[in-house]
């Protein structure tokens, strides 16, 4: 997608984020066609150092979550630096911050003071523990959040330690959160012509994730066991070893589970009141995989991908990510670009298209400072 044509062309963005949550929301809005001016302190954003590996200088988390901006720096301590960037967010249209919590008020630019002087700007606040409560001023970083929102103890496999998601799915899902913020708060001032506050935090994005959890603990006062690769709800659903590696299969609803037992060899199990319905197949559930298993390890995962597809049983391989990029799937969607000459370095565009053309191109990630005196 030419991001100059893009459906947010026109507006502008400033975001003082570092780390991943602040920088990932205004990818989010540059690759949609936004103007992002990325605001460092002089020494740059922290995650420009968070090699190896780096291209052109640069760690390539950095760089993933950065392209299509630019970047000025600020000294806040400078006055005149410090007031030149509140006249600037006062021009834009949009303000994304995942400062200190206490940063903002001390040099004067906090969500109260710019949405009064700026009636019209729309200023996101990512913090760590949200905006309120007793931690609202409690410093905070993906893996502490997974710990403290309850992720970590339900990941891992059951017979071993809890183990932290091996994604930043806090910081990311935080920084997509904003973004959803901010566009229902544009959508609003295209009604009212007034701007908005918005507030997101980790602990908040990690409470989402485990909200599930949380609904059945509340009405059970239990909590299941971790489950590997399976579920806490639904039996079978899970990987299974084959005779050359596991394969995930999941048979989401009595329909395909009666599918599955076909492609198992057992086409009676479904017609048996031990494993008739979810509930009374969970009840079971040792039982049952262990059968489940005891079958599937006699072939490869090739042999029981052809059945399983055969029957529209949804099941895939557990692939590394070697073996991800290596699809032909991967390839049709051209969501990876290399817009670094002389890199073999793979960078995403959005996860998004609109009317057939992805958001995010060729862009790279700004050098500091290079666009000071520029924008």
């Amino acid at each position: 997608m030419n991001t100059a044509s893009g459906p947010l062309a026109g507006i502008k963005v400033v975001e003082f984020g570092q780390n991943l949550a602040g920088p990932y929301c205004g990818q989010i809005l540059a690759f949609l066609g936004a103007e992002v001016i990325k605001v460092e302190r002089p020494e740059g954003d922290d995650a420009r150092k968070w090699g190896p590996p780096f291209v052109e200088g640069d760690a390539t988390g950095f760089i993933a979550l950065n392209r299509g901006k630019k970047s000025i720096t600020c000294d806040l301590a400078d006055p005149a630096q410090r007031e030149a960037l509140i006249e600037r967010i006062g021009a834009a249209d949009i303000f994304v911050h995942n400062l200190r919590a206490d940063v903002p008020a001390k040099f004067g630019f906090d969500g109260a003071t710019l949405t009064k002087r700026f009636p019209r700007l729309i200023y996101a606040d990512l913090g760590a523990f949200g905006h309120a409560g007793p931690w609202k001023d409690r410093p905070g970083y993906e893996p502490i959040i997974q710990a403290v929102a309850g992720l970590i103890s339900l990941n891992g496999d059951p017979t071993g330690p809890e183990a932290r998601i091996g994604v930043s799915i806090i910081d990311l899902s935080t920084g997509m959160w904003t973004a959803i913020g901010v566009l229902a708060a544009l959508a609003r001032r295209t009604a009212t012509g007034e701007g908005s506050r918005v507030n997101t935090s980790l602990f908040e994005s990690g409470l989402m994730w485990a909200s599930n959890h949380v609904a059945g603990w509340s009405v059970t006062g239990k909590m299941p066991p971790r489950q590997g690769t399976g579920h806490p709800s639904l039996t079978p659903y899970q990987a299974f070893e084959c005779s050359d590696g596991p394969l995930m299969i999941c048979p989401g609803n009595d329909r395909l589970w009666r599918k599955f037992a076909e492609a198992l060899g057992h086409p009676e199990w479904p017609d048996e009141e031990r494993f008739r319905t979810n509930v009374q197949r969970a009840e079971r559930r040792e039982l049952l995989l262990g059968m489940i298993a005891d079958i599937m390890k006699e072939h490869p995962r090739a042999h029981w991908a052809a059945k399983l597809d055969a029957l529209g049983v949804p099941n895939g391989p557990l692939n590394s990510v070697p073996q991800v990029m290596e699809l032909a799937q991967v390839a049709a969607l051209a969501m990876f670009v290399q817009p670094y000459a002389g890199s073999n370095a793979l960078f995403h565009g959005l996860p998004l298209s609109i009317d057939g053309e992805r958001a995010g191109g060729m862009e790279k990630a700004p050098k500091v400072g290079e666009h000071n005196g520029k924008t």
